[in-house]
């Protein structure tokens, strides 16, 4: 087929392919994912009180799993034929913890200059640039991640830059190349980056941004070039010459291209409240959509403003302080965000420690929210690790949640999940066993750390 035909067969949507975003100059999907499911058995686990991550507690009930995905939710549910069953009675069954904020295997331990690999600091702009191509599957904070409940995670680059690159979600499970832990049509999302980190990177070495006014300029003149080369490639699809000649391509512009496009996704990292709210409206210039904000330590003090405009705020449940930006965050922050309807709260990490402890950030922001006379249930809290980063990530009809159709991404806990006390007994990812506390063939341990002491304690 002729590269301009097929260009503009996938426009018309004869050929189910991506426009800009991903596609190869043949038009193939780059990079795709080989992830494959482990095969699994039928499985029942019964008499748990189970939190659907939609924000519903069912107590005695049982959950059904077959094919890897979910198939029944309820009380006192039929066996399935060979199907094995689990008595969780006394403990807690939820979906797979998710998070939206990951730098596993772009900053993967042990900590070394040869392991960073999250921030292309070579300009204030490197849309370019795909985390997935630093991700090191070796990484033993996956594994770690895995053991406090983590089925699906977001990696993204780091914050130095304006336009940071395209961020990749990921199957936690163990492997050798990062195909194989890739999200299968998971769409990426774009890491930007607004505040102090731009303008002191690159205004520290006299280049620009060197203040916020420099950053917004900067976000401006990027989407700019974006727009006209988006319009240039239109010009061409709509073109009757056959031999026209395509533009050049641009990959850095072709990631922008894809977000007006709506075929990638925006996380933000911001902190004010001032600053969310101008770059909501840099995204009304441009026609683009926020996904979420991150960090957003003064979210709260524009919840409505974000539930208004369907954006979400992944934030830290006590993280404040450590820079002028973060001085004004309260523990509250979580809680708050979650009041206005249509709100849309994400606990997140930003910590290959953090991430091994997502069950107790949210309980912390549950308590703070319920000592300042909120009402927080387990069941509402639990959403802030599932099913709304799920759907900030794009796969929130996938995962995310206890639902029929869904895979079976689900983690049995020995008690309350939002308890100091809570340990992910089993993991399950689409269906197969993962990680299991007391059963050490159940335990995947890193090729990096095979060998190595500290694996050899476990």
């Amino acid at each position: 087929m002729h590269v301009k035909t097929l260009l503009i067969a996938i426009l018309l949507g004869s050929v189910s392919l991506p426009l800009l975003a991903q596609q190869t100059v043949s038009g193939q999907q780059a990079y795709p994912s080989t992830y494959q499911p482990v095969p699994s058995a039928a499985l029942v686990i019964r008499n748990a009180t189970v939190l659907t991550g939609t924000g519903t507690q069912l107590d005695h009930a049982d959950v059904a799993i077959s094919d890897g995905h979910i198939v029944a939710v309820g009380v006192d549910l039929p066996n399935p034929d060979n199907a094995e069953e689990i008595d969780a009675s006394g403990r807690w069954v939820t979906p797979g913890i998710i998070d939206i904020h990951s730098h596993l295997g772009v900053y993967p331990s042990p900590g070394a200059i040869a392991h960073a690999d999250g921030n292309e600091v070579t300009g204030a702009s490197t849309p370019a640039v795909w985390a997935e191509h630093s991700v090191w599957p070796q990484d033993p904070g996956f594994t770690a991640a895995r053991a406090g409940g983590v089925t699906s995670l977001l990696v993204l680059p780091g914050s130095a830059n304006l336009f940071g690159g395209r961020g990749t979600v990921l199957k936690n499970v163990p492997a050798v190349t990062y195909q194989d832990m890739k999200f299968p049509d998971a769409p990426h999302s774009l890491k930007m980056a607004c505040g102090e980190n731009p303008k002191r990177v690159y205004g520290g070495k006299g280049q620009s941004p060197m203040t916020r006014m420099g950053n917004v300029a900067g976000y401006r003149a990027e989407w700019i070039k974006a727009r006209d080369y988006l319009q240039q490639w239109q010009d061409y699809w709509n073109s009757e010459e056959e031999d026209a000649e395509p533009p050049q391509r641009d990959l850095a512009m072709a990631t922008l291209a894809g977000v007006l496009n709506d075929e990638i996704l925006i996380q933000m990292h911001c902190y004010r409240a001032d600053e969310m709210a101008t770059v909501l409206d840099i995204a009304k210039e441009f026609d683009y959509k926020v996904t979420a904000f991150h960090h957003a330590v003064e979210a709260y003090k524009i919840a409505d403003l974000l539930a208004t405009n369907g954006v979400c705020a992944a934030m830290w449940a006590d993280w404040w302080g450590f820079k002028m930006e973060a001085y004004d965050g309260i523990q509250e922050n979580i809680a708050l965000v979650d009041r206005p309807e249509n709100s849309c709260a994400i606990v997140h990490s930003d910590s290959a420690e953090g991430i091994q402890r997502l069950n107790q950030e949210a309980a912390k922001a549950m308590a703070r929210g319920n000592r300042a006379g909120l009402t927080i249930s387990s069941a509402q809290a639990l959403r802030w690790i599932t099913l709304n980063p799920a759907q900030a990530m794009g796969i929130g009809d996938q995962t995310g949640s206890l639902e029929v159709g869904k895979n079976a991404d689900l983690v049995i806990w020995n008690q309350d999940p939002l308890s100091v006390y809570a340990l992910a007994d089993q993991v399950y990812i689409d269906g197969a066993l993962m990680h299991e506390r007391s059963n050490p063939d159940h335990q995947a341990v890193s090729d990096f750390m095979l060998g190595q002491p500290a694996a050899l304690e476990q």
